[in-house]
């Protein structure tokens, strides 16, 4: 039967009964991110408390601990690692900060109770003789990282230079220690005794690791703030049966974790993509529950599967090509990424939200093969059709819904995607009267694309520009007033796609000045536009491009949607 003890104990008591044994900060843990702001906090709370304690004579509640104990009697830390670290970072910022001191009494009384917190002492002299037997072993940081904060610990010094989270939050502690005791000399060593007997932590010491994650588990389910895939690691660690599993796991995890953050996209938005993957294999149509709530169900049965963490790798590979190569043609044993494919990526990223990337996910998946190379552009094309079209028609985001966790059953069990969604002729008044910012920018970036003559990319950091100013200047435009123009600004045909650079040295010029620039561009819409017949640009010319714009609209969707 499994054993737990919960306990009451000051920061003197748990890091000071440590001796002989350590805590361990385990290798599937996550990283040490606690920065300077979480530090302040951390200090300003303490410091508060600790100038109202003198009158109530209360604790200071620091939160759970919870550990169990390991085969080398060693505490190893399941929930509260990052207050841990901290706090041993605190504590050796006093202790240093009592080095520099001239010795009394009160100083060496207050190294004597601080000491032990940190290393092991000499039983016999109760002092300590070796300061490399620190309480606390990090595995789960780079080899350097981790050497960063032993040294720390040890010689009470961090590199003025350094960037890590150990020398920044070590640093700003000992900058704080040492304002304290300059602004109050008779009060900095009650502070320190403060945090030695006043703050509390509340340590569930299980006997088992089993047991502690399932506390951990259930602490974060109930709303403490972690994120989904920190519980998914725990749980995928529990179930891993040797030590080179592990080892094996734990390394894959933090590739998933750096891969995920140069593409900007956090481990659950992955977990979050791979839920359709699942949720199509099961033909599972039904309305989307919460990420935790989806993997948790049958005690954690989807995170048990042996593929589960190989796709879940391929998938962020995958999307950090997507979120970081920009367009560039990229080759790999899994895909190719063609310049086709990348224009209705473009376009995709450009669409009001993110249920385009379900469908994509899941072609992927069931794709990550030679497949993929032919397939890949031809499958953007329908299904950027077919998303920028429903939108155009039903402009809301529960409306899409149903039909990707219908086209990702589609892709997954048959390898295609036809969408039966027919166009009328009244579509094209739909085009005209949409009004979304960001749908508009989707589509005029989606018809500078259908140009024949667009053969390469266009740069992401793209602007919307008017070709008829916004700005209205006082000038004689053929009879053409401002309450005039006000009704045909905003039209597809007043707006292009248009280098950012372009566009501010264009500003809001006359349509024959800014044609000079429209020859700069690598745009084909806009170098046909350069070469207009006129250098004015008034009514007729909007109403003739807005239907151009509509019409190559219009027969782009109606020729991919496979119920016309």
């Amino acid at each position: 039967m499994a054993e737990l003890h919960v306990s009451k104990k000051t920061i003197s008591k748990l890091f000071g009964d440590m001796q002989g044994k350590k805590f361990i900060i385990p290798d599937y843990q996550r990283p040490y991110k606690w920065d300077v702001e979480k530090c302040e906090t951390l200090w300003n709370d303490i410091e508060s408390f600790s100038l109202a304690e003198a009158q109530s004579g209360a604790d200071y509640f620091l939160g759970t601990i919870v550990s169990f104990i390991n085969d080398d009697k060693n505490f190893e830390i399941i929930d509260g690692q990052q207050r841990i670290t901290s706090f041993f970072l605190l504590l050796r910022s006093f202790y240093r900060k009592l080095e520099d001191m001239i010795e009394d009494e009160d100083v060496i009384g207050l190294k004597n109770q601080l000491a032990p917190c940190i290393w092991d002492i000499n039983e016999l002299s109760q002092k300590v003789s070796d300061k490399t037997k620190i309480h606390i072993l990090s595995e789960v940081a780079t080899v350097n990282d981790n050497k960063v904060f032993h040294d720390i610990l040890e010689t009470g010094y961090a590199a003025e230079q350094a960037n890590d989270n150990y020398s920044v939050n070590y640093r700003y502690f000992k900058r704080q220690c040492d304002r304290y005791a300059s602004l109050n000399p008779m009060q900095w060593k009650h502070f320190c005794l403060t945090i030695l007997k006043k703050c509390i932590v509340l340590p569930i010491e299980c006997d088992r690791q089993e047991t502690a994650l399932t506390i951990f588990s259930t602490l974060n389910d109930r709303g403490l703030p972690l994120a989904d895939s920190d519980i998914f690691k725990a749980q995928i660690y529990k179930h891993l049966t040797t030590d080179v599993e592990r080892k094996d796991f734990t390394n894959t995890w933090k590739d998933l974790t750096t891969t995920c953050k140069e593409a900007s996209i956090s481990i659950d938005d992955v977990f979050r993509y791979y839920s359709h993957v699942l949720r199509a294999k099961a033909k599972d149509r039904s309305k989307e529950v919460g990420l935790r709530n989806f993997y948790s169900r049958d005690s954690y049965a989807r995170l048990k599967d042996p593929s589960l963490m190989g796709d879940i790798m391929l998938l962020a590979d995958f999307w950090h090509t997507i979120n970081t190569d920009g367009g560039v043609e990229k080759e790999s044993p899994e895909y190719h990424i063609s310049t086709e494919a990348w224009k209705y990526i473009h376009c995709l990223f450009n669409y009001p939200n993110e249920f385009w990337k379900y469908a994509v996910s899941v072609y992927f998946i069931t794709n990550k093969g030679d497949f993929f190379v032919d397939g890949f552009a031809p499958f953007l094309k329908k299904i950027s059709a077919f998303m920028f079209a429903k939108f155009i028609d039903t402009p809301t985001v529960n409306a899409i819904k149903d039909d990707i966790y219908q086209a990702c059953i589609s892709i997954h069990h048959h390898n295609s995607f036809e969408p039966d969604y027919k166009i009328e002729d009244e579509f094209k008044v739909k085009i005209a009267g949409q009004s979304s910012a960001k749908l508009t920018k989707g589509l005029l970036l989606l018809h500078a694309y259908l140009h024949p003559e667009q053969k390469n990319l266009i740069l992401k950091g793209f602007d919307v520009e008017h070709i008829f100013p916004v700005k209205w200047q006082n000038a004689n435009y053929n009879g053409w007033d401002e309450t005039d123009a006000q009704l045909y600004l905003n039209r597809l045909g007043n707006k292009i796609v248009f280098e950012k650079k372009l566009n501010i040295q264009a500003g809001n010029g006359y349509f024959g000045k800014k044609k000079q620039r429209y020859k700069e561009s690598n745009i084909a819409v806009i170098q046909t536009l350069s070469n207009y017949h006129s250098n004015d640009w008034l009514k007729e010319d909007i109403e003739k491009r807005d239907a151009e714009v509509i019409d190559g609209l219009y027969d782009f969707f109606k020729g991919n949607l496979s119920g016309n």
